[in-house]
């Protein structure tokens, strides 16, 4: 089997789990079970193996599992290609999530090395139509996915712009407080729009010739200033100095970028499709990235679709279905019941959640 996969995932007082082990073979991960049992916390500790804060942005604190608040664990062991690891994250109540790697503490962009993750949410249903914010985490989801080391960039960026911000807030005048943080975020900011532009060519071949049942989506990145070098961005830093004292913030930067959408074959933009057709760009978007990732190491990223199948007809969930086995992908989707998988069949593990007072339970189906 060429592909990298979750072997095996244990979790522990994570969410409404006290206790739960998964052992997994590779194939596409079916969970079903009525709304509230569990799933989507099953697939937030997956997406606890990237960086980050996982699919729900949850801080530590919030997922420990309620009443004992005895802090967390997940597992998981990671199996492919001439590789094998084994990956443990905890935290302790009130505490910052700790991540070991085959027993070793390691930092968290670590991660991206080891496991390219993709996903779509139903809170991602709206991210045509809501603000800024969703959509360039969405564009540096994708990034992260190919370049593990984008993660470190946004850090750096996000550290330097709130000591900036902090000096704009307390009305610091001196132009030499701001130039060592300015060219900390220039340097960041170079490597952003480097690593943002090159996901987006990287999607767009992705897309040009794919035989698919989803629509294609041409993107773009929407900016306020137009700066490729350090130099560049000093400039813009410290030209909007006085602008931004006023206003208590940093005002321009690949912080203020946005990502535009139009669904290709109407030549509308995203946000004037209708619902239906803007979920089917967001699959489409994360079939793409997958391809992508597959045609660049050889193996396809995990591919986490929480409540998808509900929201397809039969004939394009067959077509989903389809297209995720033929990539080869490990991919984790959440459904109420069985019958929404009836089409992959012995191509997939099944399994049912349920819960009750408050304690889920995973059972092989």
């Amino acid at each position: 089997m060429s592909k990298v996969f979750v072997a095996s995932l244990s979790l522990s007082h994570f969410r409404s789990h006290r206790r739960a082990r998964l052992s997994l073979d590779g194939r596409p991960v079916a969970l079903f079970g009525p709304n509230g049992a569990g799933k989507t916390n099953l697939m937030e500790a997956v997406s606890l193996l990237s960086p980050g804060r996982g699919l729900r942005r949850a801080s530590a604190d919030d997922i420990i599992r309620r009443p004992e608040a005895i802090g967390w664990k997940v597992s998981a062991e990671i199996e492919g290609p001439g590789i094998g690891h084994e990956i443990a994250l905890t935290a302790e109540p009130s505490q910052a999530r700790i991540t070991q790697i085959d027993g070793k503490s390691a930092p968290q962009v670590a991660l991206a090395k080891l496991l390219r993750i993709v996903w779509l949410v139903p809170s991602q249903d709206r991210l045509w139509m809501e603000g800024a914010d969703g959509r360039r985490r969405f564009l540096d989801r994708i990034t992260l996915s190919f370049l593990p080391d984008h993660a470190e960039a946004v850090l750096t960026y996000e550290k330097a712009m709130r000591e900036r911000n902090r000096l704009l807030k307390d009305d610091v005048r001196d132009p030499a407080w701001y130039r060592a943080l300015e060219a900390q975020m220039a340097e960041a900011g170079v490597r952003i729009v480097a690593g943002r532009e090159d996901a987006l060519r990287r999607i767009a071949a992705a897309q040009d010739g794919a035989a698919t049942a989803f629509p294609a989506a041409d993107l773009s990145i929407v900016v306020d200033t137009h700066c490729q070098t350090a130099t560049d961005f000093e400039a813009a830093f410290a030209d909007s100095r006085a602008r931004d004292i006023a206003a208590g913030r940093t005002l321009v930067g690949p912080h203020r970028a946005d990502m535009g959408a139009i669904y290709r074959d109407k030549n509308v933009p995203a946000k004037q499709c209708s619902t239906g057709e803007q979920k089917a760009l967001l699959i489409s978007l994360i079939l793409a990235n997958a391809r992508a990732l597959k045609a660049e190491t050889g193996t396809a990223p995990l591919v986490l679709l929480d409540e998808v199948a509900a929201h397809l007809d039969a004939g394009r969930r067959a077509a989903l279905f389809d297209e995720i086995c033929a990539l080869e992908a490990q991919a984790w989707m959440t459904g109420t019941g069985p019958e929404l998988f009836t089409e992959l069949g012995d191509r997939a593990q099944h399994f049912e959640v349920t819960e009750q007072d408050g304690e889920s339970a995973v059972t092989v189906a």
